[in-house]
Parts: structure tokens; sequence; C-alpha cells
């Protein structure tokens, strides 16, 4: 490793930032990731750069594993012009970096890898949080009640269809908001919804989903799309266009503000609330593991395994308030 001079406030080196373009530009080809983490992953890397430069490093190879852990640590701490970053954000930006260095190393960028024995920090072990079923169907019904006739008709129609749909498919709200409506077969009561990485796959529409979505096409969507310049997206906005997912969020927050839940710190009910509550209920009800990880698009059933610590809980729960012998 060549000999580097701590430069502050230096401006990362054009070599660095070709390594980090052809980085980004293997994610979003070969990996197929999300505009949103393809974001988070380019801020992650511009501070990396950053790092690197002020230790004086201009080159990917001359980077070491102590630039790399100094890195991670002044991440932890923070600086002027940076709050600490939480353990969950601070092991995000250091898969970008690890991710970058075997990149870099597999296109011969490099000779080594700094970053293979650079531990990241381990993210405490969260549940999902579910919504009990009772707490689901006071949401679902709010979502439809701001207005049952007149010009607030169309979006109540679509505010219900939309939390319908959540549910009763189990899809990410970028799934959903990307959904077109040639991807439905009502009929057939199925929905292909394009997940993470590009996949996949073909859900069911349960019943009260497929009615709800069916009353927003017939009755509410016409109306909405009449304002816009026509677009194939399954759910839209007031102006004719596509709903956003900020869109979706406003949605749901309104509808769980109407159904008394909270909209606010860390119980505020979210989308990715009612995909929680939809793995945990089916496993609830007796669904196979591996099931739910089809339904959910998890390309691994380790990822679709929290949630069936989430039902053990459950019946600790139960148990203990049922059993006559469960508490000394």
């Amino acid at each position: 490793m060549t000999e580097t001079t701590p430069r502050a406030g230096a401006q990362p080196a054009p070599a660095l930032r070709r390594a980090v373009r052809g980085y980004l530009d293997h994610l979003t080809v070969e990996r197929g990731l999300s505009g949103h983490t393809l974001a988070a992953y380019r801020r992650d890397l511009d501070r990396y750069l950053t790092t690197l430069a002020d230790a004086g490093v201009t080159d990917l190879a001359a980077a070491g594993a102590a630039q790399v852990e100094a890195h991670l640590a002044r991440l932890r701490a923070g600086d002027d012009a940076h709050p600490p970053l939480a353990v969950s954000s601070a092991a995000r930006a250091a898969s970008a970096v690890r991710g970058l260095h075997r990149f870099a190393l597999r296109e011969g960028l490099t000779g080594d890898d700094p970053g293979r024995d650079v531990r990241p920090p381990t993210p405490p072990r969260r549940l999902p949080r579910a919504l009990p079923v009772d707490a689901v169907l006071r949401l679902l019904e709010a979502a439809g009640a701001t207005a049952a006739t007149g010009d607030d008709a169309p979006r109540a129609l679509r505010d219900r269809a939309l939390l319908e749909f959540l549910y009763g498919t189990g899809a990410r709200i970028s799934e959903t908001v990307g959904a077109a409506v040639d991807d439905l077969d009502l009929d057939a009561g199925t929905v292909l919804l394009r997940g993470k990485g590009g996949r996949t796959r073909l859900v069911p529409v349960g019943g009260y989903a497929a009615d709800a979505v069916r009353a927003w096409l017939v009755r509410g969507r016409p109306a909405l799309l009449a304002a816009g310049r026509g677009t194939p997206a399954l759910f839209v906005n007031a102006r004719g266009g596509p709903l956003t997912r900020q869109g979706a969020w406003g949605v749901l927050r309104a509808a769980a503000g109407r159904a008394g839940l909270p909209v606010d710190g860390p119980e505020a009910v979210s989308p990715h609330t009612l995909r929680h509550s939809y793995a945990t209920h089916l496993l609830d009800g007796g669904a196979d593991v591996r099931v739910v990880q089809e339904l959910l698009g998890h390309a691994s059933v380790t990822t679709t395994q929290v949630y069936t610590l989430v039902t053990v809980e459950r019946l600790r729960e139960v148990y203990a308030t049922a059993h006559p012998r469960a508490l000394p």
C-alpha cells in the first residue's frame, strides 16, 4: 500500500469517483437494486470518498483496513457536518463500502479487499410490528369513510382499494404504486407484482381486496384519470397521474388517524405494518413459512422466519394469560 498524506477538506480523486460510478452501475444493471437503495448507497459512498480524500488516498488500491475501520468509526461518532449514524444506518454504510472493495478486487482495480475482515455493526433484532386483526379491520373501514357520494367519492374508493390491496396481497408500497391495471386478473384473483432486484411474482388477491379494487376501477379511477393524460398505473392521484409512495403514505396516515391508530412515533402505522400484519396473520392461521416466503417475495426463507418469532411471542402471551399454571 502506498504512503498517503492527510489532507483535510480535499476533494476525492477522479479515480475514486470512477470506481464508485462503476460499482453503482453494476448494482443497477446486474443486481437490479431499487432507486431508493441506490440513492442511499450513493450517499454512503460519497462520505467514504471524503474520508479517503482526507486521508490522502487517491486510489482504491491505496486504501487499507485502517481507512475502512476509521470511516465506520467516524460514522458512529458523527462530525461537524453529520450527526452520529444509528446502528442500522451504519450497517448499511458498511455494506456499501465493503461491496465497493469486493467489486474493485473482482474487476482488477485492486489487489486485495481491505473490507473483507472488517465487521459491520450488528443492528439489534427488532420483531416486525403487526396489527391485531380487529385493528386492521378498523383501518380498512376508515380508509373509505371520507365520503360516500360527491366529488370525494372517487378518492374514497381509491383509498379503500389501496389499503385492501396492501393487506390483501402483502405487497410492498413500491410494488403497489408500481402496479398497472394490466397486471391484475380479477377473474382469476391474482396480480403480478414487481419486487426487489427485478423479480416478479404472482400472488392471490383476496375477495375483499378484489371487490374494493373492482369498485375503484369501475366507479372511481375513470373520474380521477380524466384530469390527467392517461397512465397504466392501477392507483392514480387527484391529477390523474400515478399515485406516489408519498401519496400512498398520506392515504394510510389519514385512515390510521380516523381509526384511532398511532400516526407518529415508533408505533406509527406504516405501509410495511400492513405487510407485517399480512404475514403474521397467515402464519397464525397455519400457513407454511415457505408459502409465506413466496407470497412476500423474499429471496431467502431466513428473512421470512422473523415472522415466526412474532407468532411465538403471541403464543407466549396467550399462554401466560390463559393457562392456570402459567405463572407462579
